[in-house]
């Protein structure tokens, strides 16, 4: 499985404007929303959807990266989209830095397994150091896509 096989490629925002936890499940949501990677009907569920697992434990899983994500039956496959903050996000994480890259992933209810090698697959790409430092440099949409199409395809 590929980033690039369920990030939605209009879903990616190179300068989040969110400071806020809620703010940043908000601007993604809508941002999904835009790019049709969600229905406009299922916005606020989803929002609500996402903030409940983020109730159950922060998804900042540290070294600047938060992965919210949950599982929906406002859609019908894997999606996913990205958003990168230049001034960083308090998520509660583990190690108490901000967060800065943002993977936010919507699953069917009953795709535990995609769900989760999606998870794993996220996690492994965001472990190189130089990767994260290049999407949090990337100033647009497309060389954000350009980064991890060539890390995605390297990862193998």
């Amino acid at each position: 499985m590929k980033i690039l096989d369920f990030l939605c490629p209009d879903a990616v925002i190179a300068d989040l404007k969110a400071s806020t936890k809620q703010e940043l499940i908000e601007e993604m949501v809508s941002c999904m929303v835009d790019a049709g990677a969600f229905e406009k009907k299922h916005k606020v569920k989803i929002i609500d959807v996402l903030m409940a697992r983020e109730a159950l434990g922060s998804t900042a899983i540290g070294q600047g990266i938060a992965i919210p994500h949950g599982k929906t039956d406002c859609v019908d496959k894997l999606v996913a989209g990205i958003g990168v903050s230049k001034k960083g996000i308090d998520f509660d994480a583990l190690d108490g830095d901000p967060a800065y890259i943002f993977f936010l992933l919507a699953a069917p209810l009953d795709s535990a397994g995609p769900h989760l090698k999606a998870l794993a697959r996220v996690s492994r790409l965001l472990k190189d150091k130089y990767f994260r430092e290049s999407l949090k440099a990337a100033k647009t949409k497309k060389e954000i896509l350009e980064l991890i199409s060539r890390e995605d395809s390297q990862l193998g």
